[in-house]
């Protein structure tokens, strides 16, 4: 299983780097209108801008995710916590004396 996912990472990896590499060109992406009517902007390879933002897209999913699995673990945690704790259990001397009281009551 982990050769497989080793393969899927890499050709994921593959596939993003002739991405990038067919579109190195350059645009300009504006961020910010200034006040003198200008943007601020940068000029990245095309590739390159559509990674970026992807994974600026994919972080705030990314990061619900890690919360998710954080808040589960730590349920999980309690409940098994909670299960391991060593009940109130009753003691030989407790069940002895509890004995002659369930004889007495069958008919």
């Amino acid at each position: 299983m982990r050769m497989i996912r080793t393969l899927i990472w890499i050709v994921l990896t593959a596939v993003l780097v002739a991405f990038v590499a067919m579109n190195w060109t350059k645009a300009p992406v504006n961020i910010w209108p200034l006040d003198d009517g200008e943007f601020f902007h940068f000029e990245w390879p095309v590739g390159f801008t559509a990674l970026v933002f992807f994974l600026l897209g994919l972080a705030p999913m990314w990061l619900i995710h890690r919360a998710g699995r954080w808040r589960l673990k730590r349920r999980i945690a309690a409940l098994e916590a909670v299960v391991q704790r060593p009940s109130a259990a009753l003691t030989s001397t407790q069940l002895d004396a509890a004995a002659p009281e369930a004889e007495t009551q069958a008919p």
